[in-house]
């Protein structure tokens, strides 16, 4: 079992920082979808967050990349574990997403992330079908760009994506006191309610290259991939200012110019 001083239990290679404030697990349960559906943690550590979620009768899948904790959570929850509120899957999360779907049934996604793979853990989750809603504590420059909004400095693909899926948004600030050991950045809870999931990867590249160069126009950063002449024709037509730089168009206007490209190339740019 784990013991008093956390801040050695935690491995720099897991980026593991422990979130051990009550006042912000408090909020996170606040911050949640009040419905039936299970809940996933990923990375539960010493299972403080997994506690308060079991205590509002949540049923709840952790998975747990650290087997040194996975024996912790299987001690301390074995009657949870027993009566099947709690299933504790010990190893890498991103191999359940093998086949598509992390669990086999609709589920809210609640977790600490570890700074190192937040993003791509976010991405795996707005492609999963089953998945309905994400709320996740991340560092704040990433929450803020998954729910910046047009012409804020902080718009990017990321919020192109969020926002393509439902309605993302930062619920609150975590400060790097709350945590053992403590890390070196601010941190925020960030959630995504889904409408529906991203089914497009050529979609993601697109963006990739309309944001390479954010303080460039757009046109310039997708005339890498696009014709120029083209572009500016259907920047036209869609009354876009071929001046426009990519933190300043909206959702509407990327899948418009996105549509463009698919039917004009028919996938061979």
């Amino acid at each position: 079992m784990i013991k008093s001083d956390l801040s050695k239990f935690a491995d720099k290679k897991f980026g593991q920082n422990f979130l051990k404030d009550e006042l912000y697990l408090r909020k996170i349960i606040q911050s949640m979808p009040n419905d039936e559906h299970k809940i996933v943690e990923i990375g539960p550590g010493l299972g403080d967050l997994t506690r308060e979620l079991l205590q509002e009768e949540k049923c709840v899948i952790a998975f747990e990349v650290d087997k040194r904790l996975c024996e912790h959570l299987n001690s301390v929850f074995k009657k949870s574990i027993d009566d099947g509120s709690l299933e504790i899957r010990c190893g890498d999360v991103l191999l359940g997403w093998e086949n598509g779907s992390l669990v086999d049934e609709p589920y809210h996604l609640v977790a600490n992330l570890p700074y190192y793979i937040a993003t791509h853990i976010i991405l795996k989750a707005l492609k999963d079908k089953n998945c309905r809603s994400i709320l996740v504590m991340v560092q704040k420059e990433v929450a803020d760009k998954f729910a910046a909004k047009p012409k804020q400095k902080e718009f990017s693909s990321l919020s192109v994506l969020a926002s393509s899926v439902g309605e993302a948004g930062v619920c609150f600030d975590v400060p790097p006191s709350a945590f053992v050991p403590p890390p070196k950045v601010t941190s925020a809870v960030l959630k995504i309610t889904k409408e529906r999931s991203l089914e497009d990867e050529r979609f993601e590249e697109f963006l990739r290259s309309a944001f390479a160069q954010p303080r460039k126009k757009l046109i310039g950063n997708l005339s890498n991939i696009v014709d120029k002449h083209m572009l500016e024709e259907k920047f036209n037509a869609l009354k876009m200012d071929t001046n426009i730089r990519p933190h300043e168009a909206t959702l509407t206007q990327y899948e418009d110019i996105y549509n463009f490209i698919k039917e004009t190339f028919n996938g061979k740019q």
